[in-house]
């Protein structure tokens, strides 16, 4: 729709109304996207929320969500207008919400944009909520027996076998937390003891990663344990061998995985951008 006043013979009216019919119906489509866009990152976030510190995340793909949805319900509305001026008699009753539905087609492409940027600028405030997440989990992986903390280690599990990473920023993450429980340890045994009682907080801690930090790619067995201790291990030295652990940290991993993600809706959110102030 113009913003101008414009004279038009009928031809070019009809011609007009029905391009512009088709371009709008487009955006509805491009409205499904979004929101398909925005489920399809919201059930990605809700996945992992184990390990995310915070719903500030949830914020991209609830806007991309709204955005959707309005997209559907101003561009549907416009597509009726478009459809409605081809008989003037019909057209008539719309005439007086032109100008308040331009208001508002106005300040939603302000939004759209917003949005997009928004897309493009959410890595920083992710990786923090991934750090303080992870960490926390982390901590949690040994309590199988605790209620609401029992699924932990298999959450941390699965996520580093998916993503072929170990830790929160590298394996050493796991030299500084306790991650056996309590249960699996003998507390008879003088080396359990020695190392129990090596350690201000009372904690069990080993030079050693999950299983799930294997590398199955590996010709060697995987050393997972005493990983530090080179007479532990024939021919072994973990500071110039290539260690058969995933060598990216969990944090790494999913940064990128969720970034390379949000930038390309971002570019998509950017075009539909582009082609709704063409059409507005």
């Amino acid at each position: 729709m113009a913003l101008l006043k414009v004279k038009f013979n009928q031809k070019k009216r009809v011609k007009l109304a029905q391009g512009l019919w088709l371009m709008n119906w487009f955006s509805v489509f491009a409205g499904i996207l979004v929101f398909s866009m925005g489920l399809f990152l919201k059930i990605e976030l809700r996945k992992r929320s184990e390990v995310m510190d915070n719903s500030e995340s949830h914020f991209v793909p609830n806007s991309l969500i709204l955005m959707g949805i309005l997209s559907c319900a101003f561009n549907g509305f416009a597509g009726k207008i478009c459809y409605d001026s081809l008989d003037p008699t019909k057209f008539a009753k719309w005439k007086p919400l032109l100008k308040p539905y331009l208001a508002l087609c106005f300040f939603f492409n302000i939004l759209l944009f917003f949005v997009a940027l928004i897309c493009f600028l959410m890595r920083g405030s992710l990786e923090s909520t991934l750090a303080q997440g992870l960490k926390n989990g982390m901590k949690f992986y040994r309590d199988t027996d605790t209620p609401g903390r029992c699924f932990m280690k298999k959450t941390i599990d699965m996520l580093q076998i998916e993503f072929k990473c170990c830790g929160n920023s590298g394996f050493k993450d796991w030299f500084e937390i306790q991650w056996i429980s309590n249960r699996y340890l003998d507390f008879s045994s003088k080396e359990v003891k020695d190392r129990i009682k090596s350690n201000v907080d009372g904690r069990y801690l080993v030079d050693g990663v999950p299983f799930s930090c294997c590398n199955p790619s590996s010709p060697r067995p995987c050393i997972q344990y005493q990983v530090t201790n080179n007479s532990a291990h024939y021919s072994y030295d973990y500071q110039t061998e290539e260690l058969n652990l995933w060598r990216r940290g969990c944090r790494e991993a999913l940064l990128q995985y969720y970034s390379s993600m949000m930038s390309s809706m971002g570019a998509f959110v950017l075009l539909v951008w582009l082609f709704e102030v063409t059409l507005f």
